[in-house]
């Protein structure tokens, strides 16, 4: 018949497989972009927890910063005292 010309040359097969290789790795990076996200370890990453628990006293906060070095002990001792004096004139 030779309407192909003797069938399809090296270059269309070539071209022919990159464009399934890439079109099956297209695929698979939609699906696994459209899936929820894994942790490390294979389960899915638990919601954060209310921002009632997250937060933290104002005696935390300032025992945080005085442990981390965001302030000097005259500071922290300073504000922890102003802390229980405001605590004892709100009660």
């Amino acid at each position: 018949m030779g309407w192909y010309e003797g069938g399809m040359g090296a270059g269309m097969w070539l071209f022919m497989g990159l464009f399934w290789i890439a079109l099956i790795a297209l695929i698979i990076w939609l699906v696994i972009r459209l899936l929820p996200s894994h942790g490390e370890s294979g389960t899915t990453t638990a919601s954060p927890p209310p921002a009632s628990a997250m937060q933290e006293s104002p005696m935390d906060i300032l025992d945080r910063r005085l442990a981390q070095g965001e302030i000097d002990l005259d500071t922290y001792q300073a504000h922890r005292a102003a802390l229980i004096s405001a605590r004892g004139a709100q009660r």
